[in-house]
């Protein structure tokens, strides 16, 4: 394996163009027959935007056909009251996100960011176990004009370090995410960045369609990152609208199921690697109407047939 430095000076110089092919070639596991899996729905608590206790909250989106919910930690609702109602309607909160790590990242130069954003990731994981979830959401840092690559890089890598004695006494793995960060844009420098911590308490939290805009397909990431892929995020993007309105973030102005993922190929990659637990929707939130349509597009992408053709 390539020392870091090295690495990051080569995946800097590469193309999209350039990586695509060779992962593809690589990850070519397509499996006659296999199985797509049956996975499970499940959406941001912040998305329910009716109901005033965790209680109608999670009985609501029961009856709409979810299995489970992310909350954010900090967060605004009690967690025994959260923890109370995921019991009475069985809906698992089967994640927690830290809501700390955007304004107050690991890789800030200053160290008494870093020290709160240790210290909310501690609190996430804490939390995470009282509430039985078996992940906490973590975006590691963000690569901006105060922070290059490396210093996210190493800051974010010292600061999760020491998290990790938290996360074994919690249970609770540490989920690194794919965002429009500037950091981590491929799923070689995902798997390094992962494998580096030789734990089992850190792994990968992949989002669909946020990494499109890069040029590799969603499948070709999972089959990558294989075992180290820990959740999985929904929603829609589409490439042709970010290009039309030479805007990246207007790729999301599409549902669910409208967009350019290859929701085929996804879940046969799922099946490929053994990931048989949470798609989780991230999207805008609502009512029960808006709320019952991102189930319904979400059923439809996870029971297509195999032979099904992708959208």
């Amino acid at each position: 394996m390539i020392a870091r430095r090295e690495f990051l000076t080569v995946a800097g110089s590469l193309t999209a163009a350039t990586l695509v092919p060779s992962i593809l070639a690589a990850q070519d596991k397509d499996v006659p027959g296999m199985k797509k899996p049956k996975l499970k729905k499940a959406l941001k608590y912040s998305m329910i935007g009716v109901g005033s206790t965790p209680r109608e909250k999670l009985g609501l989106v029961a009856k709409l056909g979810f299995q489970g919910v992310e909350i954010d930690r900090p967060g605004n609702d009690n967690l025994d009251d959260l923890k109370a109602a995921a019991k009475a309607t069985g809906v698992k909160i089967h994640g927690v996100i830290d809501s700390v790590h955007w304004g107050k990242p690991l890789s800030s130069p200053k160290e008494d960011v870093r020290k709160e954003a240790l210290a909310a990731l501690r609190g996430a994981l804490k939390d995470a176990a009282f509430v039985g979830a078996d992940t906490v959401l973590l975006v590691p840092g963000v690569v901006n004009k105060e922070v290059t690559y490396d210093q996210c890089w190493e800051r974010a890598t010292a600061e999760i370090r020491k998290a990790l004695p938290d996360a074994e006494k919690a249970g609770v793995k540490i989920a690194i995410e794919t965002v429009w960060n500037n950091f981590i844009t491929n799923p070689t420098q995902m798997c390094e960045f992962v494998d580096q911590f030789k734990s089992p308490w850190v792994g990968a939290y992949f989002d669909v369609s946020n990494m499109l805009k890069y040029g590799i397909p969603s499948a070709a990431w999972i089959r990558t990152l294989d075992k180290r892929m820990l959740k999985l995020d929904f929603k829609g993007y589409s490439i042709k609208k970010a290009k039309e309105a030479k805007n990246d973030g207007k790729g999301f102005d599409v549902g669910i199921g409208e967009g350019s993922e290859e929701w085929g190929d996804v879940l046969r990659a799922c099946g490929e690697v053994g990931y048989t637990t949470w798609a989780t929707a991230e999207v805008k939130g609502g009512d029960a109407k808006w709320l019952g349509d991102v189930s319904d597009r979400m059923t439809k992408i996870l029971e297509l047939d195999d032979e099904a053709k992708d959208k």
